[in-house]
């Protein structure tokens, strides 16, 4: 009903902050803001509200009407202001639920416990519900055996608006599904029967599309070469695709593997919408192998052998990966994983070739200079900046084209060959292959070819 947004401080919006934000606008759900940890000396509130409204959110105070609270979790500072305004919010939006009936609800998380076994983390939207309850969440069922609240402690019933862990699913249900009570379990199986039927179906069309689509490529990948070979006078191949030596086994393009293994299944889902937004693959591939709730396992470890893939483990034990000297890294905050991510992305790429300046000189008169029988250009001119170097490269500019691009077959200092000129020296410059009309006034800048790494893009 209202998604309660909140914000650290010191570090304003985030990846996560924006994906919340992208979520709400779609479900048309109302947000309050809770700005937290203004407690910290580095809390800027008015630069996290300015980067709220840069995201679209209109603020109270700046000509909308979304509330933002400033909250400090740890000292408890305005935290009966943020109920109060939550309890406001709800009573303006004449939000009601009925106590009675079969009970209904939505899944927030769900999870893996070692102690009590499957959890889910549900939202009762309607009826109430105890123990013995028959519940259905998509393809999942349970017979309730436990309620238990935030702290962990045992609850008799849970009621509308109330959050609840329950326990006594036999698979773990999705975040966001909707919970139904049924009447029985025969009625649940009945139903989950039903469900999985329609998953069947759905992906048969599914599976029926791809096969259609790739059909479609290799036709057309066929009439290409057909009518190639044909133009070039000769149509009697036999041989379908590649020799299988020629095959190879990795194309040598930039990627980059993972495994995501989480403790909930909001937080595997909360990153697989950030790696969605990845949008650098013409320069490195970013390709999910697998992902899924729980500790990090042996079958995991053998993925990432095989597939040479990144583990990352998200707020779960890795140590079955650490024994094996699997690569694993661990994290519990969703941009720490993301900005390392990036690093690995990055440190795929192959470096750029970047010019580096050495030294620039002005063209100050020119020479016609007889060289045994033939008459050659030499450039008298002043090192203007830095130090001009007889083997490094050189180009000619002319107000902002380039003219002349080459290297120095000679460079001469008075009437001496001499391998550099200092700056505020003049000289005279005899360029390979110049076929070019150099005036005086052209810039020269001489310069070399280095390496610089690149990063990813994806932001």
């Amino acid at each position: 009903d209202i998604i309660v947004l909140v914000v650290a401080a010191e570090d304003g919006v985030m990846q996560q902050t924006k994906e919340v934000v992208r979520l709400a606008e779609e479900a048309g759900v109302t947000v309050i803001v809770a700005i937290n940890k203004i407690d910290k000396p580095e809390a800027d509130i008015e630069r996290t509200k300015r980067g709220l409204i840069q995201l679209g959110l209109s603020l109270e105070g700046h000509g909308g009407d979304i509330q933002v609270v400033p909250i400090s979790a740890l000292k408890g500072t305005n935290l009966t202001e943020l109920a109060e305004t939550i309890s406001a919010q709800a009573t303006m939006m004449g939000l009601k639920a009925d106590f009675k009936g079969f009970v209904e609800g939505i899944v927030i998380e769900s999870k893996l416990d070692k102690y009590r076994g499957k959890l889910s983390t549900t939202i009762v939207t309607r009826g109430t519900l105890r123990k013995g309850a028959v519940l259905v969440s998509g393809t999942a069922y349970a017979k309730v055996r436990g309620l238990f609240d935030h702290a962990g402690k045992p609850m008799e019933c849970a009621t509308p608006g109330t959050p609840v862990e329950i326990l006594g699913w036999r698979d773990l249900p999705l975040s966001g599904e909707q919970v139904l009570e049924v009447e029985n379990e025969k009625k649940a199986s009945s139903v989950i029967r039903f469900r999985n039927g329609q998953q069947m179906e759905q992906k048969a069309d599914n599976d029926r599309e791809a096969i259609l689509l790739k059909e479609m490529e290799h036709l057309e990948k066929y009439r290409a070469e057909r009518d190639a070979r044909r133009r070039m006078g000769f149509y009697t191949s036999r041989r379908k695709g590649p020799r299988q030596k020629e095959i190879p086994d990795d194309d040598g393009f930039p990627c980059v593997n993972i495994i995501l293994k989480g403790d909930v299944h909001g937080s595997v889902e909360a990153i697989l919408n950030v790696l969605d937004t990845y949008d650098d693959s013409e320069k490195c591939r970013l390709n999910i192998v697998h992902y899924g709730v729980g500790n990090v396992s042996e079958g995991d470890v053998e993925l990432s052998k095989l597939f040479n893939a990144i583990i990352y483990a998200f707020s779960v034990d890795s140590s079955v990966a650490m024994k094996s000297k699997a690569l694993v890294r661990d994290f519990n905050v969703i941009y720490h994983m993301i900005d390392d991510l990036k690093k690995e992305i990055s440190s795929k790429l192959p470096p750029l070739e970047v010019e580096e300046i050495v030294g620039e000189a002005n063209v100050l008169q020119i020479f016609q200079v007889t060289e045994g029988r033939k008459e050659v250009t030499v450039l008298g001119c002043r090192c203007t900046k830095g130090m001009l170097k007889k083997k490094l490269n050189y180009k000619i500019k002319r107000h902002d084209e380039i003219i002349y691009t080459g290297g120095l077959d000679s460079m001469r200092h008075l009437k001496n060959e001499v391998d550099s000129v200092k700056n505020d020296t003049e000289c005279g410059l005899k360029p390979k292959d110049l076929s070019c009309d150099v005036k005086p006034g052209d810039v020269i800048y001489c310069y070399s070819m280095g390496e610089k790494a690149q990063s990813t893009t994806w932001d």
